[in-house]
């Protein structure tokens, strides 16, 4: 079965498949992941902050990004935005926004209401009385959650956060609706040139398996230190 495939043509595109295509999809979920780490702290601090109307615009973003598919908000931000720019700026037209702007800011806003959920759980998850104890010392609740909660709680978070950026390095294979080239649309570019799909399509499965694989393994090893006491 395996003779009549044609490896060469893989061979020869390595550098295209890992140079082009791998490294923007590391870079999209380098950059994805630490904006929606950040944003999803400050959504998760105003979640749990004592002002009702902060922590209900927290939770609108939260619950309206999670009810909607990743495609859809790629494509709505990709058309929409810039008639939203030409709005807000009173442009006599549209803003341009541009493919790879679309999709960081998409993938960041997007992975922030997932990334505010952990860290929200993790925050919950530390014992009452120290935060208890950080605020009878006059810290205020920014410094109370810098100084005292936020530390413990990404070391609990850490395996979990791991397992949404493996997800979101999954996904950055939507990027193809906007024509950009990430490992799999490099893949699929090289399948159709050489007409070759099987082999290559074969290939570029694996080569997730092995990351996404050696990514959770990763997580499993982090969840068992984690839960060891030190």
């Amino acid at each position: 079965m395996l003779g009549n495939f044609d490896f060469q043509v893989i061979e020869g595109s390595l550098g295209y498949l890992f140079l082009v295509g791998m490294a923007f999809t590391l870079k999209i979920t380098c950059i994805a992941t630490i904006g929606g780490i950040f944003i999803g702290t400050l959504l998760a601090m105003l979640r749990l902050s004592g002002s009702r109307l902060l922590s209900s615009c927290a939770a609108a973003y939260v619950n309206l990004f999670r009810a909607l598919p990743l495609i859809l908000v790629i494509f709505l931000f990709y058309f929409l935005m810039p008639y939203v720019g030409q709005w807000v700026l009173g442009s006599s037209r549209p803003m341009q926004v541009g493919a790879y702007n679309s999709a960081i800011v998409t993938f960041t806003l997007f992975e922030a209401a997932y990334f505010s959920e952990i860290i929200r759980s993790g925050i919950q998850s530390i014992p009452r009385g120290q935060v208890a104890a950080g605020s009878a010392l006059g810290l205020t609740y920014l410094k109370l959650m810098t100084y005292i909660v936020l530390p413990q709680a990404f070391r609990k978070m850490t395996p979990l956060l791991l397992t949404q950026t493996i997800v979101l390095f999954q996904d950055t294979s939507l990027v193809y609706v906007l024509s950009l080239t990430d490992f799999l649309g490099a893949a699929a570019k090289v399948a159709t040139r050489a007409g070759r799909l099987v082999e290559v399509y074969l290939f570029a499965s694996i080569v997730y398996f092995i990351i996404c694989f050696s990514a959770s393994r990763l997580v499993g090893h982090l969840q068992k230190r984690v839960a060891t006491p030190h």
